[in-house]
């Protein structure tokens, strides 16, 4: 990971308001960093990031918005992540509501696993990782070795 982090932030829409309460928080260490958002998480971001900008300045880097996370934008996160492109995720999930694609949650949270990508699903825990000394530095997660489970029918 270099020393600016591509960081994807998602939020359930009953959680979106506590999303945009943390990044009013921690805006100015997030513009150092590319953003990339699902669908509506992402505009309501851009817009936060923009007023706390007070329009007198524009963002450095545009975020990347993704599709809905129901419409497709989960999975592409997904993919993003299984190909090296998120180094980290701060998903403000609705543990208490049942959602239409929890299956597309489940698989986004497990390849976070897979891939060794540090994952934030409560304010708490993203203010822990917004606050490391690790996200302004270079740094090389340790990859599990999955060749084990990849050869096994081999």
């Amino acid at each position: 990971m270099k020393k600016s982090k591509n960081i994807a932030l998602v939020a359930h829409d009953n959680r979106k308001k506590d999303l945009v309460e943390w990044v009013e928080f921690n805006y100015k260490t997030l513009l150092g960093h590319q953003i990339i958002c699902t669908g509506t998480t992402g505009k309501l971001i851009h817009d936060t990031l923009l007023r706390m900008l007070e329009e007198k300045e524009k963002l450095e880097k545009e975020i990347i918005l993704l599709k809905s996370g129901p419409l497709g934008g989960d999975q592409q996160l997904g993919a993003m992540i299984a190909e090296g492109k998120i180094d980290l995720l701060i998903f403000f999930w609705d543990p208490m509501q049942p959602q239409p694609h929890d299956v597309d949650v489940k698989a986004l949270l497990r390849i976070t696993v897979v891939c060794n990508i540090p994952t934030a699903c409560n304010r708490s825990t993203a203010d822990f990782m917004i606050s490391s000394h690790l996200l302004r530095e270079i740094y090389e997660p340790k990859l599990t070795d999955y060749s084990v489970y990849i050869n096994r029918n081999l």
